[in-house]
């Protein structure tokens, strides 16, 4: 048996195209126990999401966690689950159809614009063949996380070359490492403070909540840390407030190791205790809302804050299908896709000649 997947039908008068690839992290297909447990094992059996020796995160992964988590998990999930589905799911595909409009817009209307999830449905693996079907020899894959982890954006790249490593002919790739900083992601996080703020009046404390990783991670090099702190600095800049306002935390521990602090809920809780009523929560390292804002964020957190003696508790939305955020994604896009976007498509003439050609030399279709 071969190694490689079968290749899609070829003709030498189909003109190759360029594709965008845009990954999020994933979720399950239904807020229910039986559809959590196969999402959670793919995510959770992933080695740079969980730094356990295999042997050991094994028993622990299939003993204890796949029986007892999926539940609680699903009650969660089904707390946030819309009509249309996962949040994270409609959004991401939101932002997909979006995005190409946007850049359709820009005069590049020729680009296959696409998404897939890290974990669950759709597959980048499906999502790269169908790609593949329909022509794209050039893609450039987009993890939607804006701060660089080795458990989240290496991972979209690890699963990338493992699909890749199938296909006989491969495309020439391009990776968006991080977007942390980009202009047009932190003006659209600027902006959704300011309008919630026009509508509602400041809050005494801004918190930054960005996902939790083990501070172990840290320590051996990963970078995230430090660029989270880089978006919560150009926030406070964008904002024009003083930086003792606005606190950057992190969220959605896991295990009894110590994690990236200060922790989330914690810190609302003891802003709580020390008299502070106002407090306002935006989650900067997701671009969707999903259950880590939706529940943890919006729900535990609020009811946490509350619980302890604060009065007034707002959560700002993620970026979801902001016209500025989308705006920034397209310019973000552009600008990875380089010369790509000067690569002419041969008109029906050329294509036509590149196939008679071929047929001289025997190659058929």
């Amino acid at each position: 048996m071969s190694r490689y997947r079968p290749e899609p039908a070829f003709r030498h008068d189909r003109a190759a195209r360029t594709g965008v690839l845009l990954v999020n992290l994933g979720t399950p297909a239904a807020p229910t126990a039986a559809a959590l447990r196969p999402y959670l094992k793919q995510f959770l059996s992933d080695p740079r999401v969980v730094e356990i020796p295999r042997a050991v995160w094994w028993l622990i992964l299939n003993g204890i966690i796949l029986n007892t988590r999926p539940k609680a998990s699903a009650k969660k999930y089904a707390s946030i689950w819309t009509d249309e589905g996962s949040p994270l799911m409609v959004h991401t595909m939101r932002q997909s159809k979006l995005l190409a409009a946007y850049l359709a817009k820009a005069g590049h209307d020729d680009l296959d614009v696409d998404f897939a999830m890290r974990y669950g449905a759709p597959s980048i693996g499906d999502t790269l063949d169908a790609m593949r079907a329909r022509g794209c020899t050039r893609i450039l894959v987009v993890p939607m996380y804006p701060q660089y982890s080795a458990s989240t954006t290496a991972t979209v790249t690890d699963e990338v070359g493992r699909c890749l490593a199938r296909w006989r002919n491969q495309p020439e790739m391009r990776f968006v490492r991080d977007f942390n900083d980009h202009p047009g992601y932190i003006a659209a996080l600027v902006r959704s403070v300011r309008e919630h703020w026009q509508a509602h009046g400041e809050p005494e404390r801004l918190l930054l909540s960005f996902h939790g990783v083990p501070r172990r991670s840290l320590d051996l090099g990963d970078p995230y840390h430090c660029e989270c702190h880089r978006t919560g600095r150009l926030v406070a800049e964008g904002l024009g407030v003083a930086r003792e306002r606005v606190l950057v935390t992190f969220q959605s521990r896991f295990g009894k190791a110590e994690w990236l602090k200060p922790y989330t809920q914690p810190t609302l809780e003891h802003l709580a205790a020390q008299g502070v009523r106002r407090v306002d929560v935006m989650c900067p390292g997701f671009v969707a809302d999903c259950l880590e804002t939706l529940e943890e964020i919006a729900l535990e957190c609020k009811e946490a804050f509350l619980g302890k003696g604060g009065h007034t508790f707002h959560y700002i939305p993620c970026l979801n299908e902001r016209h500025d955020w989308i705006e920034g994604l397209a310019a973000l896009v552009r600008s990875h896709l380089g010369n790509w976007l000067e690569i002419a498509r041969p008109d029906a003439d050329a294509r036509k000649a590149t196939l008679e050609r071929a047929r001289l030399l025997g190659a058929g279709q």
